[in-house]
This record gives structure tokens, sequence and C-alpha cells, in this order.
């Protein structure tokens, strides 16, 4: 951890030339799940040529490696200069909601940078943030997750106990966000197949089971990427209760904004997810 804090104090020029080295070493050296990330990439974009393919690969890639120096400086970067970088350009959509003390459901993917998404949140948004996340079995890397998302004030909710923490923390005006996009391991998980990026995909029903269970409002974060080292977030409502308990508009709306966003930048998505490894027939 000592390690950690030392290098993430030093400043972002230095971190992107580590992060290019990073981009070498991973793409070129180790070829760290290449064939994951191709096939992917094809199978999601099946008319696109085998040269724009290579260059959403690449361009995947570098966002990784920045990812990885962007997360190290989440444990000294400055609430000033991340609400700089990762910049909510529609916050006061939640103030109504605030207003008339209405807690509301933040759902996002997997687009580069998640981890600064959550933290700003933090910042930028009237409300508190709850986030829900899946606790890794490495100890330690559970700890320094946790210590990143909860440092400007994020509350950790772990996955299996979201239903007991919504019952406690009722009285409380908050936003819950959740990345929703991976695919639902769990033999236990409930799974909604639906037609995403061209193929056949499962989805966790949990989700749309949380916004019927609370009736919040759900609203979308929409994540883009103007340049290296800045983000922009624009909060898109995608559903408003009151919900039935067999209704999947929610979800559906989720899976639609999650894929324009995806065909927007290809490259900022986490292809290297083995996403498919499961189909309808033996999930």
């Amino acid at each position: 951890m000592f390690f950690l804090r030392v290098l993430s104090r030093l400043p972002f020029p230095i971190l992107y030339l580590f992060s290019d080295f990073l981009f070498f070493i991973t793409y070129w050296v180790t070829k760290y799940r290449r064939n994951v990330v191709i096939m992917n990439l094809r199978n999601s974009f099946p008319e696109k040529d085998e040269r724009t393919i290579r260059a959403y690969e690449k361009g995947f890639y570098r966002n990784l490696c920045d990812y990885s120096v962007e997360t190290f400086k989440l444990l000294s970067i400055s609430k000033q200069e991340l609400k700089k970088r990762m910049k909510y350009i529609n916050p006061e959509i939640i103030e109504p909601y605030r207003d008339k003390k209405q807690s509301v459901i933040y759902v996002t993917s997997h687009q580069f940078n998640w981890e600064w998404l959550v933290a700003a949140g933090s910042i930028s948004l009237p409300i508190p943030v709850d986030f829900v996340y899946q606790a890794p079995s490495n100890k330690f890397f559970n700890q320094f997750t946790l210590r990143l998302r909860t440092r400007f004030g994020g509350y950790p909710i772990k996955r299996a106990d979201v239903a007991r923490e919504l019952i406690r923390r009722r009285d409380i005006v908050r936003g819950v966000a959740i990345v929703a996009d991976q695919f639902p391991g769990h033999d236990n998980d409930k799974r909604y197949w639906t037609t995403f990026l061209n193929q056949e995909t499962a989805f966790f029903q949990g989700v749309n089971q949380l916004s019927y269970m609370t009736q919040y409002p759900v609203f979308f974060a929409k994540m883009s990427h103007p340049k290296r080292g800045y983000y922009t977030i624009e909060l898109i409502k995608i559903a408003e209760p009151p919900y039935e308990k067999d209704n999947f508009g929610m979800i559906e709306n989720y899976v639609k904004a999650t894929e324009r966003v995806i065909k927007n930048d290809p490259a900022g998505w986490l292809w290297s997810h083995k996403r498919w490894k499961k189909k309808r027939e033996n999930s």
C-alpha cells in the first residue's frame, strides 16, 4: 500500500508514460487476453472490417492501461482535481428528487473509467452515493478497492446484502449505484436474456427486481471520454415508477443505453471480460 501511495502522487504526465510502457507489455509481450478481446469485438461488430477491429482492440488496451494508473491516482487525488477530470454535466437533474426526499438508482456499464465515476459522484451529486459491489476473494484487493471507492464518502453494499441494506437505510435519501453489465455467473443468479451487440446475452434480473422492490426512479450514467485523463457523465432517466413485478422495461432500457454508449466509443468498454462464455441452452 505504501508503494501504491507513492505511485499515486506522481503527476499525470509521468503516470501516463508508465501507462504507455504498461500498454507495450500488456499488448505486445504478455498479450493479455487478446484472443478474448478480438473474438468479442468481431462478434459484436460483424459489419466492421479487420483493420477497424484491430484499431478498436489497440484503443481498448490503451484505455485499460490508463484505467490502471488512474485508479491508483484515486489514493491521493484531490476533490477539485477529480471533479475537474470526471465532470457530471447535469447533476441538477437529481435535485427535484432530493427536495422531495426521494432516493434514486444509478446504473452504468464497464465504460472507462467507472472507478472515477463512483468516487466523483460522491463529490458532484446532490445526494450521497451507495454502491453495490461483489467482494473479490483476495483480501488485500478488496480492502484496496473499498478504500478508493469510499474515500470521498461512498457507502459500500455487498451484493448479497442489497435487500437488507436497502431496508435498513430506507430513510436515507441517496443514490444506489450499480455497474450492471457483467455476466451473471453464479448458479443462483436469475438471468434475463436479450439481444445485445448482435448476440444473445444474459443480464442480471436483480437490477430489474431492485427497481421494483424500491420503486425508485432509475438513471443511466452515460460516460464519454473527450481526451486522455478527462471524462464527462450525463445522467439520463431510463425508468420511472410505478413498476410492475414482471415488466422488464427498465432492464431493456438499460441494455439499449449501454449498447449506444459502446457503439459510440467501442474502445472504451471492458472487452477482456468473458461476457459471452455461456450460451442460453447450457446456462
